[in-house]
């Protein structure tokens, strides 16, 4: 299931990121030869005006040809250039590359604007006034490796639903109740019921004495959470302010990742790629639909924005070379564009390969 689940999603993503390209090129006059459902070889298609609507055996997405797209090929008529892409101005082939992008971002706040109609989870701090919360809960966030938790069998998502000694019970606590519960119990066995999924269990956890902390901990972090809905019209503002944030964390975090990689702070080991997401993809389906929901907008917005960096074969790869053209007023030549998109996608697909490679080893190794 979690692979069914995973290519469900990246054939989505694809296909709303060449939906994108397509609608700007018939919006913006340039000729769209093809648009398919699926990757070749072809099963069956139909030509509607000049495109050639398609589907085609390989389920991952969708592909969109547009005439004159690639760099350098045949001398064209004075008909054809009309309709191709490179004989478009410079800002009209850059709302086309960028239409990509556009179209993950605004299914992202589509996904997450119907999580908050729906219910979406929120964390109590920062939501509290907006709307009513609903099904308030103490989710376990992380745990740590090697600590009292994880002996237990503690796992993040879990909820904490009550914990209890031979002579007290403390039913759905705070997060600031936990913390003080644990603290006075250095080296006392306690009881801590949760709930995982449709699933409840009851595990003993010892605390143990935190030197950094300067109190007994379990090891784990929590928030305090709820559902909350909103009616269409702030859903939406708040699906956008959400888009927006996340957007920007995610950002920030890849221009971390390549300094802190330059620096050698950190290694291509600590990316999670296919094989890993596959997994995130089936916990998050275990967990409900609201949450695969917000995890494939997550992964909507992660695409957006790796599609924007200036690396050849990316879109933002393309809308450099854009730039330089406009600002040299004189074209790149076909020849330097072909070879450096092929020498970025062979990097990419390195790239991935070692990401995968790791992916597998981690899961081996657990």
């Amino acid at each position: 299931m979690p692979v069914v689940l995973f290519i469900a999603t990246i054939a989505v993503l694809v296909l709303v990121h060449e939906l994108g390209h397509f609608l700007a090129a018939k919006r913006l006059g340039i000729r769209v030869d093809e648009f398919g459902l699926g990757f070749p070889p072809r099963l069956f298609g139909t030509k509607v005006g000049e495109t050639v609507y398609s589907v085609n055996i390989i389920p991952f997405g969708g592909f969109v040809k547009i005439f004159g797209e690639k760099p350098g090929g045949r001398q064209l008529s004075d008909q054809d250039q009309k309709g191709s892409f490179s004989s478009k101005p410079k800002r009209v082939q850059a709302a086309v590359l960028f239409a990509g992008v556009a179209f993950n971002w605004l299914f992202a706040w589509f996904l997450i604007s119907t999580g908050f109609v729906f219910g979406m989870p929120v964390p109590i701090e920062g939501y509290e006034g907006k709307g009513e919360i609903r099904d308030r809960r103490l989710l376990v966030v992380t745990v740590l490796p090697d600590s009292p938790a994880e002996a237990a069998g503690l796992r993040p998502g879990d909820v904490i639903k009550d914990l209890s000694t031979d002579s007290d019970t403390i039913q759905n606590p705070s997060a600031e109740t936990v913390r003080r519960f644990i603290a006075s119990r250095e080296g006392e066995k306690f009881d801590v019921r949760y709930r995982r999924g449709e699933a409840e269990g009851r595990v003993p956890v010892t605390p143990r004495f935190s030197a950094p902390d300067g109190r007994a901990i379990i090891g784990i972090s929590m928030e305090e959470v709820g559902t909350l809905s909103l009616l269409p019209h702030k859903a939406f503002l708040e699906g956008a302010k959400t888009t927006v944030r996340v957007t920007g964390v995610v950002a920030t975090e890849l221009v971390d990742f390549i300094i802190e990689s330059f620096r050698g702070q950190t290694s291509v080991s600590d990316i999670t790629g296919p094989v890993g997401i596959v997994g995130l993809v089936g916990e998050a389906g275990s967990l409900g639909f609201i949450y695969l929901l917000s995890f494939v907008a997550f992964i909507s917005i992660n695409l957006a924005v790796l599609n924007l960096v200036p690396f050849p074969a990316l879109d933002g790869g393309r809308l450099l070379f854009l730039a330089v053209e406009a600002l040299l007023r004189r074209p790149i030549k076909p020849e330097i564009q072909n070879v450096s998109n092929a020498i970025g996608l062979a990097i990419l697909l390195v790239f991935m390969a070692v990401v995968t490679y790791h992916d597998i080893a981690r899961l081996v190794g657990s």
